[in-house]
């Protein structure tokens, strides 16, 4: 790689290209790009990436065309993760890579297809959506001729795995990848721009849904606070100006709480690089005392007046039909999934595939599906 296509400006607790652990596979590459950039590329163009543009959010897919997906989520994350990223001087690409692939393995209606395939894997391994997300990227893609997946670099394989948390994975699937280790601190501000960007949006989804309202929202602290100091300086604003405004300097502000907090957690544990982060081995992301109890709060009613709203548990009940028939239906009858799942029976197990494949599906293609197997009178 020539060394000129790296930043020059980035901090010695980032991760580099230059410094990377490698790939599982030696390639020839046609260019020089730095490898983050070239993961980020990769994951781009996957197919799985393609699909989150019709996996559920909130809200299914058909149910308006305005309402956030899994694409438009991951693409609001990489926003916000480098915006972070910019600010202490991290690698971005490597941040945005991360951000994107951390829906991958996501399931089709949201966290129901999750905690129903994990129900149905029990005693075979169980689903949870990170593990799945690596496995889409080590294993389940298919786009070159000497190997399986994208072959990305060991830092954003390890930051797939590692989401949300370095202890949660099957020790397992952790061999190779610094077990019980913090992740690069790139790797853990996309827990928070993860959470920076569903708590926000899901607002905005929610009222546009007639679910949550303005009045409701201003019994929460947080919302409450940056609203009024957004009237306050536009007295005449409309209301729905007003949410986007308010939307906007909310992302921002938790943005600068981040990169606050984690520039002095680095102080405050004597964090000069990454090898100290390794070593030292504590958390750096995080938000402050203050932002995290408003969060809670906000996250505590979007939980309860949202996600738990009766037509949206609708949904749900559906959604748990759906995939438990597909599921079983699959297991009876292997012969109904395509010809390049059926080779994978031997060494994966029928339940394995059975769940990547249904995993895999969009919203809409699952809908379809039920109708293909279940409606007499569907054309198959």
């Amino acid at each position: 790689m020539n060394p000129s296509t790296e930043r020059t400006d980035l901090a010695a607790y980032a991760c580099s290209s230059a410094r990377s652990l490698g790939r599982k596979h030696p390639e020839e590459h046609r260019d020089n790009r730095p490898a983050f950039e070239r993961d980020r590329d990769r994951i781009i163009h996957c197919a799985a990436f393609r699909r989150l543009e019709y996996k559920t959010q909130v809200f299914v897919n058909h149910e308006g065309d305005y309402y956030r997906t899994r694409l438009t989520h991951s693409l609001e994350v990489a926003q916000i993760g480098r915006a972070i990223a910019r600010q202490l001087h991290l690698n971005e690409e490597l941040t945005e890579a991360l951000a994107l692939a951390h829906d991958l393995g996501h399931t089709p209606f949201g966290h129901t297809g999750e905690e129903v395939l994990d129900n149905l894997m029990q005693g075979y391994g169980g689903f949870e959506h990170n593990l799945q997300s690596y496995r889409v990227v080590d294993e389940l893609e298919e786009r070159y001729p000497n190997f399986n997946g994208l072959n990305l670099t060991w830092e954003v394989r390890e930051g797939i795995i590692k989401h949300a948390s370095p202890y949660d994975a099957p020790l397992e699937a952790m061999v190779g990848f610094l077990p019980g280790v913090v992740p690069s601190i790139e790797a853990q501000i996309i827990n928070y721009a993860d959470e920076i960007a569903y708590n926000n949006h899901d607002i905005d989804d929610g009222l546009k849904s007639g679910y949550i309202t303005l009045e409701m929202l201003g019994r929460i602290e947080l919302w409450r606070r940056v609203s009024a100091t957004v009237r306050g300086k536009y007295p005449a604003i409309d209301d729905r100006r007003l949410v986007y405004q308010t939307i906007s300097a909310l992302i921002g502000l938790q943005i600068t709480d981040v990169c606050s907090t984690i520039a002095t957690n680095l102080e405050r544990f004597g964090i000069a690089g990454l090898e100290d982060l390794r070593l030292i081995n504590r958390a750096v992301a995080h938000f402050s005392e203050e932002i995290t109890i408003l969060n809670m709060e906000l996250k505590s009613f979007l939980f309860d007046h949202l996600y738990r709203h009766h037509k949206v548990d609708k949904m749900r009940v559906k959604a748990e039909i759906f995939i438990t028939r597909l599921f079983e239906t699959y297991l009876r009858y292997p012969n109904l999934l395509p010809p390049k799942y059926q080779t994978r029976f031997d060494t994966c197990g029928i339940h394995r595939v059975v769940c990547d494949y249904i995993a895999g599906m969009t919203d809409r293609f699952a809908l379809d599906e039920y109708k293909r197997l279940f409606e007499p009178y569907e054309r198959v």
